[in-house]
């Protein structure tokens, strides 16, 4: 049998640019070439697409009643480009298919629904969740509000504007101050790898969190620090019925998960499995599946937490659909320790991709009135 072709897309428009590299690098190395054929994707940080080397584009069909074009991926172009015709030479260098793709962009341009949604109407088959969950799942305020409609525990939150900050400071921080006590965080809504978040420990740290949080996203998310609590991540691998894995704990080096001490520092730790009562755990499984099914997510996703000290109370924080694959993510190594390897893991959420493509194509495109 043909090996899978498989399109593997990373860097990509987004302050997870590096991130997104170091997860894919792993990815890379440990999807099994003797079942597929791996075609690295490569996005600049100004959002070029980048196949030269790596003979790769999208399939692009053509309009047999005249001269095709198509939309560049490029948004430095902005612009229609002439398709060579079925018959040439360059288009057959060109139209080299993709069997599905498998997105390792995380962050803006990439992780929100973008990319998805170009996926779809290009008709290809892809790993993870699709555009409305991903929208969602990179959205903190409206995944917040909506964990809320399903009854799901979170933290208290607050959505600023970017105007709002920026002609009313003084009352936006009454506002705040009103909603919960110091410490707090502040974050853009849309943003992940805890680019551009704060902790706000008093009023003089405020405006400094909010100008950082304002360079990346016109809206900007408070909300209620979750006080002597443990950190705990779960992962979580499916369609419509997903499973949970192990949990893990995160043992920051810093005061919270900051990009420092994610991706910089080697003193942070991760437990797996987490050191956690049974019932907790099981509690834990129970949200992650919950926090999933409710923004209507696929393939796979890291839901975090945070778990009370002393009562063991499980909070809700937040649900990734493409968490990292970097050599130090925590979402393979909590599907190591449940059993799956990355090369198996990586095996499994291209089915799930195929399955999910193959459910859609069910639904009727057409009305006949």
């Amino acid at each position: 049998m043909s090996k899978l072709r498989v399109g593997v897309i990373f860097g990509g428009r987004s302050g997870e640019h590096e991130v997104s590299l170091m997860s894919a690098t792993n990815v890379l190395r440990a999807l099994d070439p003797e079942k597929y054929e791996v075609i690295p994707i490569g996005i600049t940080r100004h959002g070029r697409w980048l196949t030269q080397g790596d003979p790769l584009t999208a399939l692009k069909e053509g309009n047999p009643e005249g001269e095709a074009a198509a939309f560049l991926a490029d948004p430095t172009q902005r612009g229609l480009v002439a398709v060579p015709a079925r018959d040439s030479k360059l288009r057959r260098d060109l139209a080299r298919r993709v069997d599905v793709v498998v997105p390792v962009l995380h962050g803006t341009y990439g992780e929100d629904g973008t990319v998805q949604g170009l996926l779809e109407l290009l008709d290809v088959p892809y790993v993870g969740a699709g555009v409305t969950a991903s929208a969602v799942g990179m959205d903190k305020a409206m995944m917040k509000q909506l964990f809320c409609q399903h009854g799901l525990p979170t933290v208290r939150f607050a959505t600023v504007k970017r105007r709002e900050w920026k002609h009313d400071p003084a009352g936006v921080q009454r506002r705040l101050e009103a909603q919960f006590p110091y410490p707090f965080f502040v974050k853009p809504v849309n943003l992940g790898s805890s680019v551009g978040i704060s902790k706000v420990h008093g009023p003089e740290e405020l405006a400094a969190a909010m100008d950082l949080a304002a360079a990346y996203d016109r809206r900007i998310l408070a909300e209620e620090a979750a006080l002597d609590c443990r950190e705990v991540e779960c992962a979580v691998l499916g369609n419509d019925e997903p499973v949970a894995s192990v949990p893990a704990e995160i043992l920051p080096s810093r005061e919270f998960y900051d990009y420092a001490a994610k991706y910089l520092d080697e003193e942070s730790r991760v437990i797996i499995p987490a050191d956690l009562p049974e019932a907790t755990v099981r509690e834990v499984q129970r949200l992650a599946v919950a926090a999933f099914l409710a923004i209507d997510c696929a393939g796979m996703a890291r839901v975090d937490f945070f778990v009370g000290r002393d009562d063991g109370r499980v909070i809700l924080n937040e649900i990734n659909t493409i968490p990292g694959f970097t050599a130090i993510s925590a979402y393979p190594k909590m599907w190591e320790a449940s059993g799956l390897p990355v090369s198996v893991l990586l095996d499994k959420l291209i089915e799930l991709a195929l399955e999910r493509y193959t459910d859609k194509r069910e639904c009727r495109t057409d009305y006949a009135g």
